[in-house]
């Protein structure tokens, strides 16, 4: 599905249908004060109103009595406020979006409430009234058009951000507020039927347009679940020609990990493809993103550019996770994970240049807290043990000078690690206990070499694939090299809570969830994205469909063919990535 963004419409332009939209509701209002008034079914009004008033009892007067003052305008001007104030101070980066698109809905559902009611005078119903009545027309109903403005919108963000069944609860319970409403209104005598669905139709159609005007993802498709459909690929800046103009950019730069040279090309290629408006920000120790939610904060950026290993990108992807903001990788680090397993070339510029040339793509990302660990993201690995020792220990003077070696030095060191015990809980199931090694907890799969630890990891799949290794002497440590080395097709998935699939003489066991929750008997070294972070005792990792969008190179035509995997989706053949990012980008 496409939408104001990617059809090239400036977003803030659809704001302009808001006064077609009151003209609409406005003439509507006539119609049903006019020409309609004595027709069926608004005939029969007026027999609904005195129904209800007839049969009023204390529970349901009570009950009515506490939706409609939820609903009331001091209601839900403070309820807005606390909304987006919790938006902007409570996440890690604040979410202005999301918070200006909730005020403005708000805002924008009202003021056409206003206009209507200048043009539109409809008396009350005649049946005793349990509030004052406004000076207001009983056209359109004002509480019914400010609760789907605020609850309405607050169900879109929370349809954005949570997953599982949570987020049926939360957007089943916020969208059956305003229905509460409506009902509450009809029953204390304040609406006529037709007003409160005017009401309803009011704020609905504000909610939409204000939703496509100032959220980037309005109208895309989420993140499948597992064995779903590919997501929707679109063109990097909306479709535009590459030498058209385009919004502002901000590349955000490792200084060690890319040079001048490599700074100076990524500068001429941004402006080649139209991006002349650039900020260039720095990373450090503190701020290993540069400060990028400062930076995209209020502003009209319409790309991130990463320059960087997985470390960087993992930083950014946080920050960026939700907000609809393309990320360009421009992979500079030691390891590239993400890059590679997404099929980019090696060479940075390279790597730009194919991807705003190419297709921007959802992808999901993995959500990760523990004890010790403030909620972060990552979007290649998780791990904990052997892999989180051997990332801890590498040496930066060997990652210089001989690259992602310095990782295997450094695992030299921790063959003989004692192994550790842990339990498992996948998607609130019971809970399993094994001891390892180490556990690796992945988004992607393939690891350097086009080694494929998790064959089944796919980053647009709506899971997390999770393998325990567990090598017993130096036959177990060879079984499971020699199987992963060979392994092209994933082990077929077990269902939550039941045993993983053991290969490799049992040195290798792997699972399958939307949510992992991990707890060792010690605290173990843990890892996210190649970066080491304090050892601890608990790791918890849940996935977030399609969050992080991503600017991919458009797959060759003659592409590989698709094989067909046991739960029915299709997937390219796991080798070194490149495949996988065909049909990652494929689907326009």
């Amino acid at each position: 599905m496409s939408n104001a963004h990617d059809a090239g419409i400036r977003p803030g332009r659809l704001l302009l249908l808001l006064p077609l939209q009151a003209a609409c509701v406005a003439g509507l209002g006539l119609l049903v004060t006019g020409p309609l008034a004595g027709r069926s079914p608004l005939s029969a009004e007026d027999g609904v109103n005195r129904v209800l008033a007839a049969h009023r009892g204390v529970p349901a007067t009570t009950f009515s009595d506490a939706v409609s003052l939820l609903a009331g305008t001091t209601s839900v001007i403070a309820l807005t406020l606390l909304a987006c104030a919790a938006l902007l101070c409570l996440p890690r980066a604040p979410r202005w979006r999301e918070a200006v698109f909730l005020a403005v809905s708000v805002a924008a559902q009202s003021a056409v409430f206003v206009l209507v009611t200048l043009v539109v005078e409809r008396p009350r119903p005649d049946v005793p009234h349990l509030d004052a009545a406004p000076p207001t027309s009983s056209f359109p109903s004002g509480h019914v058009g400010a609760s789907v403005a605020l609850f309405g919108g607050l169900a879109v963000l929370a349809a954005g951000r949570l997953r599982g069944a949570r987020r049926g609860v939360v957007v089943g319970l916020l969208l059956l507020l305003p229905l509460a409403v409506a009902g509450s209104r009809l029953y204390r005598g304040m609406h006529h039927p037709s007003d409160v669905v005017a009401g309803l139709l009011n704020g609905a159609c504000t909610l939409l347009v204000v939703a496509y005007a100032l959220l980037p993802g309005a109208g895309a498709a989420p993140g499948p679940a597992a064995g779903g459909a590919l997501p929707v690929a679109r063109p990097v800046g909306g479709g535009r020609a590459p030498s058209g103009a385009r919004g502002r950019v901000v590349v955000v730069r490792h200084p060690h990990a890319c040079g001048h040279e490599t700074a100076a090309s990524v500068r001429a290629v941004l402006r080649r493809h139209g991006y002349a408006d650039q900020v260039w920000a720095q990373t450090s120790a503190d701020e290993p993103c540069g400060a990028l939610a400062a930076r995209t904060a209020g502003a009209d950026t319409s790309l991130v550019v990463v320059c960087g290993g997985d470390g960087t990108v993992r930083a950014c992807a946080d920050v960026l996770a939700g907000t609809g903001i393309p990320l360009a990788i421009v992979p500079c680090g030691t390891g590239n994970l993400l890059a590679r397993n997404l099929g980019l070339p090696s060479d940075p510029v390279a790597a730009l240049r194919e991807g705003l040339s190419g297709r921007t793509v959802g992808l999901d990302v993995g959500r990760v807290d523990g004890d010790g660990l403030t909620p972060t993201r990552f979007v290649v690995m998780a791990g904990a043990g052997f892999d989180a020792a051997m990332v801890r220990d590498a040496s930066d003077r060997l990652k210089e000078r001989l690259g992602w070696v310095a990782y295997v030095v450094a695992a030299l060191r921790h063959l003989r690690d004692p192994r550790m015990r842990l339990s498992i809980r996948l998607d609130g199931g019971a809970p399993l206990e094994r001891r390892a090694r180490m556990v690796v907890i992945g988004n992607v799969g393939t690891l350097q070499g086009g080694l494929p630890l998790l064959p089944d990891a796919r980053p647009d799949s709506g899971r997390l694939e999770l393998v325990l290794l567990d090598p017993r002497g130096p036959r177990g440590w060879l079984a499971a090299g020699h199987l992963a080395s060979r392994t092209k097709g994933g082990p077929v998935r077990p269902a939550p809570g039941r045993t993983g699939r053991r290969a490799a003489r049992g040195a290798l066991e792997y699972f399958s969830a939307a949510r992992i929750e991990l707890g060792f008997a010690r605290a173990q070294p843990r890892e996210l994205d190649g970066d080491a972070f304090p050892a601890g005792t608990r790791v918890t990792a849940e996935v977030e469909p399609g969050a992080l969008r991503v600017c991919l190179p458009v797959p060759a035509r003659s592409g590989t063919p698709r094989e067909r995997v046991p739960d029915g989706a299709e997937r390219p053949p796991a080798t070194d990535g490149a495949e996988g990012a065909a049909a990652l980008s494929a689907g326009d």
